[in-house]
């Protein structure tokens, strides 16, 4: 049989002592790439897009600093995406862009200090399927 301790003989270790938990930079990637999806996924032109193309993303996380850090660090990312086209470019990188901010601040408590999104193809209907162009 086991005896229990009673709670005030347990002490009480404070949250910045017990340790910190570390976002790699993969896993906030992911996790921006999906943020990114989820406002592609939501445009007219989607279906223009491959099934097999996903919104990559790089990312640089640094550690959060004096005041102007931001919870488990700062971020930088750099997202890679095909787009459906005629599409308004302007519009759609701006709104994935203020969606990633949201996003990963909100899941992995970040401040993202930039988003650079950039438009590695655009998927028109009006394509050739032999070479890939706008015909």
């Amino acid at each position: 049989m086991t005896a229990t301790v009673p709670d005030q003989a347990v002490p009480r270790v404070a949250a910045a002592d017990r340790g910190a938990t570390r976002i790699a930079d993969r896993v906030v990637g992911r996790i921006a790439s999906q943020a990114a999806r989820e406002v592609l996924r939501g445009l007219p032109t989607d279906h223009l897009v491959p099934r097999d193309r996903f919104p990559q993303a790089s990312v640089s996380v640094r550690p959060a600093g004096g005041a102007r850090g931001g919870g488990r660090g700062l971020a930088k990312i750099r997202l890679y995406v095909d787009l459906g086209y005629p599409a308004d470019l302007r519009a759609v990188c701006a709104a994935v862009r203020r969606h990633v901010i949201d996003r990963v601040g909100e899941l992995c408590d970040m401040t993202v200090r930039e988003v650079s999104v950039e438009v590695e193809h655009l998927h028109s209907s009006a394509m050739t399927a032999d070479h890939g162009r706008l015909s």
